[in-house]
């Protein structure tokens, strides 16, 4: 006879918890140690932040996990430090540098000038030392193999940089704020912003210090969650990692319906675009989208 689940993962709540990774831990490390933590059965993550990044990383458990595609629409922001005069392999921290030339002649005014490039729609190539594939294969694995890839170059949004700091000399270094969409890599931002700059860069320290709505100030980190009571009183509502969303409210008998798949006529009637459906308590059941000829809502994705 199989095992039975635990008892803590059957009645574990679904929902998002907002970590404060520490740097040196993988994205995957923390939702391993949720998991056995809390027993839940369903456990990811909304975005990788690589083992140096520290800052905001929303957990999501159990049918949250669902949403996953939605939250990878929300905005980032992020906090860098770019040390100027230099290039790694990794385009950060982790490789070895190598000196490219010497930064001091570099003004706040020319930093802060060449950052505005990268504001906007534009072409970035990721790091050689990324997850991106290349000929079918990772391209960080085949730059451990010692035949590192160039990724093509492809389309990221940035929506807005800003100059925050600028220490020059020939140790130079910029802190800059990063407010974009999903696939924009800050490696690549720090790199290209070195080579704008006529001088090489690379990333050193990097905080995630918004992820949508839910800042820094917010997250707690994993030393501070010794038991999954700890963790179920701090699960923030599904909905914290949706984009913006009209809202429509269902009757008990209609959220019987829409959990079977059906569309339902609900009032007021909503607005075109997506829609995001509550039962009579305030609890996210479904996501889906207005039928205008029947006017009804009709669900695209269920949750348990």
């Amino acid at each position: 006879m199989p095992p039975r689940p635990n008892a803590e993962a059957e009645r574990f709540s679904t929902g998002v918890l907002v970590v404060d990774k520490e740097s040196g831990a993988t994205s995957f490390s923390v939702v391993n140690r949720l998991r056995k933590l809390t027993g839940a059965r369903r456990v990811g993550h909304a975005g990788t932040l690589d083992p140096l990044a520290t800052g905001v990383l929303p957990i999501l458990f159990e049918s949250a996990t669902r949403l996953t595609e939605f939250a990878h629409r929300l905005p980032k922001t992020y906090v860098a430090d770019v040390h100027l005069g230099f290039v790694t392999a990794t385009d950060d921290a982790e490789g070895e540098a190598e000196a490219v030339a010497d930064p001091s002649h570099l003004t706040t005014a020319d930093v802060d000038s060449a950052l505005t490039a990268f504001a906007g729609k534009i072409q970035q190539r990721p790091p050689a030392y990324s997850a991106v594939k290349v000929a079918g294969r990772r391209a960080y694995a085949l730059a451990r193999e010692g035949e590192p890839a160039q990724p093509g170059a492809r389309e990221v949004e940035v929506y807005a940089t800003r100059l925050l700091d600028f220490q020059p000399g020939p140790q130079a270094c910029a802190r800059i704020e990063v407010e974009c969409g999903s696939g924009t890599y800050l490696r690549s931002i720090a790199r290209d912003l070195g080579a704008a700059l006529g001088v090489g860069g690379y990333l050193g320290r990097l905080v995630r210090t918004a992820y949508g709505g839910l800042t820094l100030d917010r997250a707690i980190r994993l030393d501070s969650l010794p038991t999954a009571e700890s963790v179920t009183v701090r699960l923030l509502p599904p909905e914290v990692i949706l984009p913006d969303m009209e809202r429509v409210r269902l009757s008990v008998e209609q959220e019987a319906m829409v959990r079977q798949g059906r569309a339902v006529r609900v009032v007021p009637e909503p607005g075109p675009g997506p829609l995001r459906a509550h039962d009579a308590d305030g609890r996210l059941v479904a996501l889906g989208h207005a039928d205008p000829l029947r006017r009804t809502f009709v669900p695209e994705k269920v949750l348990t």
